[in-house]
């Protein structure tokens, strides 16, 4: 991969985001994260092919009640991977959970949406004693081998075609963003800080692994539904956008009961990208089940 200095770009202004990007440098990677305000952890993990970035509202919605902890993984924002580094879910996880350790965070509540539900439930199923809470927006955390829903997404566009399509017009960022927020359109510059961390056919591989591990990547993900069950004590919370072309109503059903001790906001209208759509209905919900918890 394409490495990145430990800078941030010129076209990545203040007016877009408006926080301080920090870098550190983990088990050879260099890790961009966000670290604002003071309180309880919030850990914001990111899906694909979104960073840090996506969680820009959300941050300045909850810093004054919070500390918002949002990095990238390697490979994506302004992360830069180490050689050799695969770009798997449980490569991600682990670089997550060297930087929670890292950072010193005993005690976080992970927010997770995307690639980032199995990424970030597979730490705090590692690391129970430090979770004091769950926030879910749209996400998974089980084997979907034998759903044909999640299957033909994986095989297309983890396949051949979706490669040539991400590699050459980076798809993931053109297409799947414009169609993950239906409530609103996202400016010229708010594409542009999506497309340009992934600007190049190489930078734009680590895309592409994502949707062909939705079903690659099943022992893994077996073995974060496995660790939910030290999780299902935690007090959870769901966002979840009923406009989703990816996550349904039946994802969220088998959470609950894996997570019982949950509460459930629908957001009518809400896409994939529910940090984009729909980031008032998420910060009051989380300051309202925060407040009741």
């Amino acid at each position: 991969m394409t490495t990145r200095p430990a800078t941030r770009p010129d076209w990545l202004t203040p007016e877009l985001l408006p926080f301080e990007s920090r870098f550190l440098e983990l088990d050879g990677h260099t890790i961009h994260h966000l670290d604002e305000g003071e309180g309880p952890v919030l850990l914001m993990l990111h899906g694909n092919p979104t960073w840090s970035f996506l969680y820009r509202h959300l941050i300045g919605l909850l810093r004054a009640r919070f500390r918002c902890v949002a990095l990238d993984y390697p490979g994506f924002g302004l992360s830069r991977a180490a050689e050799g580094y695969g770009f798997l879910p449980a490569d991600h996880a682990r670089v997550v959970e060297a930087f929670v350790k890292r950072l010193g965070l005993e005690t976080f509540t992970p927010i997770v949406q995307d690639w980032g539900g199995p990424i970030g439930l597979r730490v705090a199923g590692q690391m129970p004693e430090r979770v004091r809470s769950l926030v879910v927006l749209n996400t998974f955390a089980w084997p979907v081998e034998r759903d044909p829903h999640f299957v033909r997404f994986s095989r297309v566009m983890g396949g051949a075609i979706g490669g040539f399509a991400i590699r050459h017009f980076n798809a993931f960022v053109n297409v799947m963003i414009p169609m993950g927020t239906p409530r609103r359109s996202l400016s010229r510059a708010e594409m542009t800080a999506y497309r340009k961390p992934m600007d190049t056919p190489e930078r734009r591989e680590a895309t592409h692994i994502f949707p062909r591990e939705i079903v690659g990547s099943s022992p893994f993900l077996a073995e974060v539904e496995q660790g939910l069950r030290g999780l299902a004590e935690k007090p959870t919370l769901f966002v979840w956008g009923d406009a989703d072309i990816a996550f349904r109503q039946q994802e969220l059903d088998r959470f609950v009961t894996l997570l019982p001790r949950s509460t459930v906001r629908q957001v009518a209208g809400a896409g994939h990208f529910m940090q984009e759509d729909a980031p008032n209905e998420i910060a009051e919900a989380i300051d309202r089940w925060w407040e009741a918890a």
